[in-house]
């Protein structure tokens, strides 16, 4: 196992609790352009201070950044939040929830998170990993019959080739996207998938919002497909968590919603997230819009390709690879469970080696990212610029319809940046975690530099 970041370099839950810093937050949060201009008492070098070391000029860079995204008619709106030692340090809500009826963006309103789902659903199969309802090394047959004898097409001079797949499917397969299982795009098997349902022919592929049927129907027809590679040989994206997400009803016996809603999002407190909008939160769902060929904005068709079905869908189709909706509060306190060591104020979800599991690369070179990996849910950094400023250690990943986050477990921070936008052609989401570490200027220290105190 590749490990970069062992969990004894990881932080305690250390939220910074001296009244001095609780005044400095809480000027911070009430009075945020005081933060922005110099001190009279401070000197010509020196710059004002936000909580949790960030700069507060800096961070109004980033305010600028996303407002001129707006302006620029780029994107329709966006809500950031960055948390460090538990603490929020930077949140923004920019441009609309709804343009076009000028309803302003607010930090609650709700977005389609897509497959920042995988994460959630993720976390559902380790808690009953850890009950010993299943095994990691378990084939998916065991839960989902179909999937005892399974077909892989390849690519061949003529056209294609199928065969029986070398071995079974096993649940770690899955949750590494090394099954071999895609969304159904690839053109030697599309037209096989379409006439099942399932690949690009139904809305994107990925979407279910709109399907009758329970999700283990779906994820039966799946087996019955050719799959694009042999297990554990190639990291290939897809299906792979709508298929958990069925062994978690199969191996609780209750429906996904209900489990995630029981085990995980009820106990953290997270009251906005669902598979689906309850009709009294529908106007706090963020329009959904596309970027024209000049990358600017427009409203997003309804349907399966559009808006969605997320408020007036049959509620029948449970996706744990895309299907859930939330907000930047109540995702960022899942990803703060999860930089915990699998606890948050009182409440574990998880282990802490499970939480090591899964964000630790567990498929060494075969992910094929240079500087990343991937683990049991989440794409890991693996070197410094790996994925940008993020520090070795990192994880996280994003949504079809432009969201994102990121854990720093380095510099003790939660990066989410929500936005409902598909097709996304803008580059606001890239450039939004460069300039939040721009903005921070008390880093950890690397390995053989000296640390401040050192340097004076």
């Amino acid at each position: 196992m590749v490990h970069s970041v062992p969990s004894r370099r990881w932080p305690t839950r250390h939220v910074r609790r001296t009244s001095v810093a609780a005044a400095v937050f809480a000027l911070g949060a009430l009075a945020p352009s005081l933060l922005a201009q110099p001190s009279r008492a401070s000197s010509a070098t020196s710059a004002p201070r936000a909580p949790n070391g960030f700069s507060a000029e800096r961070l109004a860079r980033v305010d600028r950044f996303l407002q001129q995204s707006v302006d620029s008619n780029r994107i329709g709106g966006a809500v950031a939040l960055v948390m460090r030692d538990g603490q929020v340090a930077y949140q923004k809500s920019v441009g609309w929830i709804d343009r076009e009826s000028h309803r302003s963006m607010t930090a609650d309103a709700m977005f389609r998170i897509a497959s920042q789902s995988k994460a959630i659903t993720s976390t559902a199969i380790l808690t009953l990993v850890e009950e010993g309802k299943i095994a990691l090394g378990d084939p998916v047959s065991r839960f989902i019959p179909a999937y005892a004898h399974t077909i892989v097409a390849s690519r061949t001079d003529s056209g294609r080739t199928v065969g029986p797949a070398r071995r079974q499917i096993t649940i770690q397969d899955l949750l590494t996207h090394t099954a071999g299982i895609s969304y159904g795009g690839e053109r030697w098997v599309a037209d096989q998938y379409a006439a099942k349902g399932l690949g690009p022919a139904a809305g994107n592929g990925w979407y279910t919002a709109d399907k009758t049927e329970p999700v283990c129907e779906t994820m039966e027809r799946l087996a019955s497909l050719p799959f694009v590679a042999q297990p554990g040989e190639a990291f290939v994206y897809g299906y792979n968590t709508d298929i958990l997400g069925c062994v978690v009803e199969r191996a609780s016996g209750v429906p996904l919603d209900e489990f995630i809603r029981t085990r995980i999002t009820g106990p953290l407190g997270m009251t906005d997230t669902y598979f689906f909008v309850p009709p009294a939160k529908a106007s706090r769902l963020v329009t959904l819009y596309m970027n024209d060929s000049t990358g600017h904005i427009a409203r997003a068709p309804e349907g399966s390709r559009g808006q969605g079905h997320y408020v007036e869908g049959p509620r029948r189709s449970f996706s744990g690879g895309a299907g859930i909706v939330s907000t930047a509060r109540d995702y960022a306190r899942f990803l703060q469970m999860i930089l915990n060591h699998g606890e948050i104020d009182g409440v574990r979800i998880l282990s802490p080696r499970s939480v090591d599991l899964m964000t630790s690369n567990q498929i060494g070179t075969i992910y094929g990212q240079n500087g990343r990996g991937f683990g049991l849910g989440f794409e890991t950094v693996e070197r410094i610029g790996g994925n940008g400023y993020y520090s070795v250690g990192s994880f996280g990943w994003g949504g079809a319809y432009g969201s994102s986050y990121m854990v720093d477990p380095a510099e003790r921070m939660v990066v989410v940046f929500m936005i409902n936008q598909m097709p996304n052609r803008s580059d606001v989401a890239a450039k939004f975690p460069t300039l939040v570490y721009q903005a921070l200027t008390d880093v950890a220290p690397r390995a053989g530099w000296p640390t401040k105190a050192a340097s004076r």
